[in-house]
């Protein structure tokens, strides 16, 4: 769609624009600080209207953690159709994004509301970065390894849940790893972080994807190694897989972008195209310092600490997953 777009005026201090696929926009103020802003909201994904709230507003300030910033203000955007629903449960959605922006340590200043057909709930985020501390998609070099912060087949069980087939139990499960704030920042500064990005809907593989893209580099990625949510496979073998992780995989494989080895089953290979909501962070760190940040990940209490893969000279813009 950006395509269809008159092209930007020229500006030096635009570091990250619209010629990037990024998570957010970068825009230097002075040597030593740039603003990031991001804008991302959604209808609901599940029921609890203050879970709702909490996943959403994660989601949103994942943008800036990706780009290696600290979110400081955010504002609410709400369309909400009060005629029809209790205001009762806009209030508990307000409340649950509230509480994840102060858990964040930024400060919501305002927002814009309308009344509209369903609920949708979301955030536009501002937050801070040193300039030369920007994680782009495009900072991946050959060597370095790739790191995965949270485990993935949320859409799965989000369909599950949509469906009646979730447990209360694993969807419980869900809302605590959407809901988990990706507020490393302090652990990765003294890691030569290359590049990085958050996974949502495009799935863990759609998302390296455009890291192996906009990098010129490959990706070789172990299926063993990603972090799934064991309660995805149950319903994976039930058809549980929202339309976005379908088309994410026709996409990716009709493009030629993915190619798997022989040995990777059918049913795993959906799952690493599977559309998530407030998923974790993928880092491309210098292979000699991989190991130490994924101790510091842990010790810090991200969700997981995996290390997934690596980047390759090989097949430049590709992703090869082997078992």
């Amino acid at each position: 769609m950006l395509r269809h777009l008159p092209p930007s005026l020229p500006n030096a201090d635009v570091i990250v624009g619209l010629e990037s696929p990024d998570d957010a926009g970068v825009y230097r103020l002075t040597d030593d600080l740039a603003l990031v802003q991001t804008a991302d909201f959604f209808t609901p994904i599940v029921d609890d209207p203050y879970w709702f709230g909490a996943i959403a507003a994660a989601n949103a300030l994942s943008d800036v953690y990706a780009m290696g910033g600290r979110p400081v203000t955010a504002l609410n955007l709400v369309s909400f159709p009060i005629t029809k629903l209790d205001g009762r449960i806009l209030a508990e959605i307000l409340r649950g994004g509230a509480e994840k922006v102060a858990e964040a340590g930024a400060v919501l200043i305002g927002g814009h509301s309308i009344d509209g057909p369903e609920p949708t709930y979301g955030l536009a985020v501002t937050g801070l970065v040193h300039p030369d501390r920007v994680g782009a998609k495009a900072g991946a070099r050959p060597g370095d390894r790739l790191i995965l912060t949270k485990p993935i087949g949320i859409g799965v069980i989000t369909t599950a849940i949509k469906r009646g087939l979730a447990s209360p139990a694993d969807a419980e499960e869900a809302i605590r790893v959407m809901a988990k704030l990706n507020n490393v920042v302090d652990v990765l500064a003294p890691f030569a972080i290359r590049g990085m990005t958050d996974i949502t809907g495009f799935g863990l593989l759609g998302h390296a994807s455009e890291m192996a893209r906009q990098a010129g580099v490959g990706l070789r990625i172990s299926s063993k190694a990603v972090p799934v949510l064991p309660s995805t496979y149950g319903y994976a073998e039930q058809g549980a897989f929202p339309g976005g992780s379908k088309a994410n995989f026709r996409f990716l494989t009709g493009e030629g972008h993915v190619a798997f080895a022989d040995s990777v089953p059918e049913f795993q290979r959906m799952i690493l195209c599977d559309a998530v909501t407030s998923g974790g962070l993928l880092i491309a760190v210098a292979p000699d310092r991989a190991e130490e940040l994924a101790a510091a990940l842990t010790a810090h209490g991200t969700l997981t600490a995996a290390i997934i893969g690596e980047a390759v000279e090989e097949h430049p813009g590709k992703i090869m997953v082997i078992d």
